[in-house]
């Protein structure tokens, strides 16, 4: 079961601020008339005692920091923690990842409604999206193709709109960590749309995983507010060929930079690669 951490926040931000709320307008002034005189002797600028009930206390020492982690999530940056090898070699098993949340619009959190429009996905974005499928669940791949774009994929490579994504072969992919478990892979440098990025392919598997039909009939079109998107580990990768498009309404953000990698399977401890904090994501 994923735990709705959005949902959390909003709901806590809720109940804790409207618990102070409630008591700024209605019972605060009543204990501070309730409360003890201090005596004569004391000094004028002296107030009265006032006890506040827990629940309250708690409340307004909880609320600022709730909301202020509301707001940084739900507008300007996420966190998220890549758990598969679908991202390979771009992303590792490990990497923590931050993401910007407003590049593809201001969205209320929880209903996930576009509120200000401030761009769309271009190709070559890699893109945190709720996966159709199961929306509880957040992927992470590239957009290689955008409304009303025509595409195919052809002896492991991108046809768009007629003109192949062109590859520079780099030789044997070596990975570490988790990703050493990757044999036979082939690394290459591919442009997409002038965007340059890496990916790894597989000369001895088909061009589409087991049971994914998407392009398996030729040429298919983009729809309007749909994107199409692939993980840079062609052969090792559920993405767009199997399950279609991302909606304009499922997508969460653009990933930009990794802050931090913890693999269990490196070598040594703490079990982090330290140079690939601080890199940022092409």
């Amino acid at each position: 079961m994923n735990f709705d951490f959005p949902t959390f926040l909003v709901v806590a931000s809720a109940v804790t601020g409207g618990i102070w709320l409630l008591d700024s307008i209605f019972f605060a002034n009543k204990r501070s008339a309730m409360a003890p005189d201090v005596g004569e002797e004391a000094d004028d600028s002296s107030q009265p005692v006032r006890k506040e009930p827990l629940l309250v206390e708690y409340s307004k020492s909880f609320f600022p920091v709730i909301f202020a982690v509301l707001i940084l999530r739900s507008f300007l940056v996420e966190p998220f923690r890549i758990p598969s090898g679908s991202m390979m070699p771009t992303l590792l098993v490990g990497d923590f990842i931050l993401v910007n949340k407003f590049s593809y619009g201001i969205r209320l959190p929880v209903l996930n409604k576009k509120v200000i429009d401030l761009g769309d996905p271009q190709r070559g974005d890699p893109v945190v999206f709720r996966y159709p499928k199961q929306p509880w669940i957040d992927y992470i791949k590239r957009v290689v193709a955008v409304p009303g774009d025509k595409l195919y994929y052809r002896n492991k490579t991108l046809f768009v709109n007629g003109e192949p994504m062109k590859q520079m072969l780099l030789g044997q992919y070596t990975g570490v960590g988790s990703g050493s478990r990757m044999t036979g892979a082939v690394m290459a440098a591919e442009n997409l749309d002038g965007i340059e990025h890496n990916i790894l392919i597989n000369p001895l598997a088909p061009d589409l995983p087991m049971g994914c039909q998407v392009l398996r009939q030729g040429p298919i079109t983009v729809p309007e507010g749909q994107y199409f998107v692939m993980g840079d580990n062609r052969d090792n990768s559920n993405d767009s060929r199997c399950w279609g498009f991302v909606p304009d309404e499922n997508l969460v953000g653009k990933a930009f930079g990794i802050w931090m990698n913890w693999d269990s399977n490196i070598s040594g401890f703490p079990p982090i690669a330290w140079e690939r904090i601080g890199k940022g994501i092409d």
